[in-house]
């Protein structure tokens, strides 16, 4: 069973640490045009990322068997995508820790975020991510429900901007 439980100030190392497993793995993979090489733990741009997520409110920990198994913050939408034209709830980072791979771990979290948006009675979840190398990440996400909108870059990163149409009156 999977428990989503708001985030405390103890949870961004914790959640410092799923990115941690995450680069490794990607990495191990050859895959590093997401994330790069290096752990986020240590890197202070990464810790105040994590730590600005945790003070705003928006970022939520799913815990399974009691541990905690990933990380999901919710907001305003990042400043590199364009704008969306009606209200919405966006996924800023979405992370699992990889103990806890397979295990529908960031689906849940996913669904909790549909939920929210449905709650606040918005009907447009969005989130972005990386689409480069084999583009099974945005796979995932179309498998979460998400529809592609647009291709965008960041520098030479590229990404893909998605959305989710959420029914506010289904709750």
């Amino acid at each position: 069973m999977i428990h989503i439980r708001p985030a405390g100030p103890e949870d961004v190392p914790v959640t410092l640490a799923m990115f941690d497993s995450a680069v490794a793995w990607l990495t191990a993979q050859g895959r590093t045009g997401q994330w790069g090489t290096r752990p986020f733990t240590g890197d202070a741009r990464r810790t105040e990322q994590v730590a600005g997520w945790q003070r705003g409110g928006g970022m939520h920990i799913a815990e399974r068997d009691g541990e905690p198994a990933g990380a999901i913050s919710i907001g305003p939408a990042h400043d590199y995508v364009t704008p969306a034209t009606e209200p919405e709830l966006y996924v800023q980072a979405l992370v699992t820790d990889r103990r806890h791979a397979g295990h529908g771990v960031g689906r849940a979290l996913l669904d909790w975020a549909a939920g929210q948006a449905r709650e606040r009675g918005l009907g447009l979840l969005r989130v972005d991510c990386y689409a480069g190398g084999d583009g099974r990440l945005v796979a995932f996400y179309e498998s979460c429900g998400f529809t592609r909108v647009a291709p965008f870059t960041v520098g030479e990163w590229p990404g893909m901007l998605l959305q989710r149409r959420i029914d506010p009156a289904a709750a």
